[in-house]
């Protein structure tokens, strides 16, 4: 099925527009990057309404911008829960996280994870974890730049899909080579605040086609569904069986709980030159996204009234074309044209921030702290970092090739998950708990990671469902299609056992200097 009067020209000019014009910020604000505070954390120069802008577009991914208004043209009210999770998140980074972290920590988790414990396996663990987890969380970004590419320049081929993510990969390795943390966060603040005017634009269209009452565009999309008034009510997706309510826990712990554990948005804390501004970064985020995903809200349910279900999931891409099908029904080429440039640059500038971070774990922990045990040059750290961004770009571009068509506010679900699991319990145990000791840190991260990936590989995401990834065998075991509810639990319980079984004992000393440094900034 190929969209009428779709002009892949026009899309692709308006996309290039963007990309020329994000590639000349890049340059111009970079510099040269040689110092390893340049090129992770932007030299600690950004204030924290820009930092938060910044992470709104960090945060505000493909997931947000296609895949739940896709889930909610197609299932409802369900589909809206992402949203809430998404946005309910950042209370528990604004009450638990920023403010420690940014007085923690220099560049990445492990400075944290590792102040008080054994340097050299502790970052070994937490360089494994953002590594794990960026992949996963790039799968999503990807699998929505091939549906997005199957659907706007009219490409059916997978070879022609694979093809463009490769140019999508290419581009976003550009970003992070040229521009550093600096550059990347410039093109995150223009991304965010393109894709919030998009989303208020297109919105407003829609009240204005249903004479800006709400209440006639729910009815005209209840009219327009085959699930009828029930596309309003809970239970369109997660209310079917006791399975599906537990999934829906299960998503909801994972929504709620990950966004505080992701590297990348965690790493974003260190831009800010103390954690004042960090807190105002959450308070700033939270607004945009706000505002965002109220926008979703209109726009899936808009695309359900007058584009249809039906029409959504048997359009190339299925249900992540929900957005552009709307922007076409209701703006024509020029707004789908828009449209397909924001989705592209918001995967773009999220995967450059996934790049940027498991960039800097690997040098800054594993190359710099592990291999040099700290006396690394910084010269050769950046280049380490470098290198690392080229070979993430390419792993990236071959699991978005093979994730390809996968709904992918379900893909970052996922990541949420695994983030939450490997990462949060540790977090919070090293900030808070006196007697966590290296031990405990160990069994946290390698158990949580290690639980979340074995029940999703033998869950219905990979094999014995209809939308399995792999359809053609049956080899799972676990109910679930996301281990949240599973895997979340027993990382704290891993952490908490290790704990006491270890025979590394908690330095106190360190303990009473970490939690001077992270109550107060002094010495960060």
């Amino acid at each position: 099925m190929s969209i009428p009067d779709n002009n892949p020209v026009l899309n692709i000019a308006v996309f290039a527009l963007f990309v020329a014009i994000t590639l000349y910020v890049v340059y111009r604000v970079s510099t040269r990057n040689s110092s390893t505070s340049d090129y992770y954390a932007a030299g600690s120069a950004f204030t924290g309404r820009q930092n938060g802008i910044a992470l709104s577009g960090d945060f505000l991914s493909a997931a947000s911008f296609l895949g739940i208004a896709g889930a909610i043209a197609i299932h409802g009210y369900d589909g809206f829960l992402y949203s809430i999770g998404f946005l309910v998140a950042w209370m528990v980074d604004l009450l638990l996280i920023a403010e420690l972290l940014r007085n923690t920590g220099r560049f990445t988790m492990g400075d944290v994870l590792s102040f008080r414990m054994k340097q050299r396996p502790v970052r070994a663990a937490a360089a494994t974890s953002t590594l794990v987890i960026s992949f996963f969380y790039m799968l999503a970004q990807m699998a929505g730049a091939g549906g997005l590419v199957a659907l706007l320049l009219d490409i059916h081929g997978g070879i022609g899909q694979a093809l463009v993510i490769g140019v999508v990969g290419v581009v976003m390795v550009l970003y992070v080579l040229v521009g550093g943390m600096k550059g990347t966060t410039w093109v995150q603040i223009i991304k965010a605040t393109i894709l919030l005017l998009t989303g208020a634009l297109i919105t407003v269209f829609l009240f204005g086609k249903f004479g800006f009452s709400f209440s006639n565009l729910l009815a005209a999309a209840a009219d327009n569904s085959p699930l009828g008034d029930e596309l309003l009510e809970p239970g369109g997706s997660y209310g079917k069986s006791e399975v599906t309510k537990l999934d829906f826990v299960s998503l909801a712990l994972a929504l709620v709980l990950g966004a505080a554990a992701l590297p990348h948005v965690l790493m974003r804390f260190y831009t800010v030159p103390n954690s004042r501004e960090a807190r105002r970064s959450v308070v700033w985020a939270t607004a945009c996204m706000t505002i965002f995903y109220l926008c979703t809200l209109v726009i899936g349910f808009g695309a359900a009234a007058l584009v249809g279900p039906e029409a959504i999931k048997n359009a190339p891409g299925g249900e992540n074309s929900a957005a552009p099908l709307l922007a076409l029904n209701i703006g024509g080429t020029l707004l789908l044209g828009i449209v397909s440039a924001v989705a592209f640059a918001t995967i773009l500038a999220v995967v450059a921030g996934l790049t940027i971070t498991a960039s800097a774990s690997f040098a800054h922990d594993v190359y710099a702290n592990i291999f040099k045990r700290g006396k690394a040059e910084p010269a050769a750290e950046v280049r380490v970092a470098r290198l690392t961004a080229v070979a993430v770009g390419a792993l990236a571009i071959v699991g978005g090739i093979l994730a390809n068509g996968q709904n992918i506010a379900f893909l970052v679900a996922l990541a949420f998950a695994v983030a939450a699991s490997a990462n949060l319990s540790t977090l919070l145990y090293s900030l808070f708990w006196k007697r966590f000791n290296t031990t405990g840190t160990l069994w946290g991260i390698y158990g949580g990671l290690i639980a979340s990936l074995v029940l999703v590989f033998f869950s219905p995401v990979m094999s014995g469902a209809a939308d399995s990834i792999i359809k053609s065998v049956d080899f799972h075991w676990f109910p679930l299609k996301n281990p949240g509810l599973v895997s979340i639990p027993f990382s704290f319980l891993c952490g908490f056992v290790g704990t006491f079984v270890g025979r590394s004992k908690a330095d106190p000393v360190k303990h009473a200097e970490m939690e001077v440094r992270s109550l107060t900034g002094i010495g960060s």
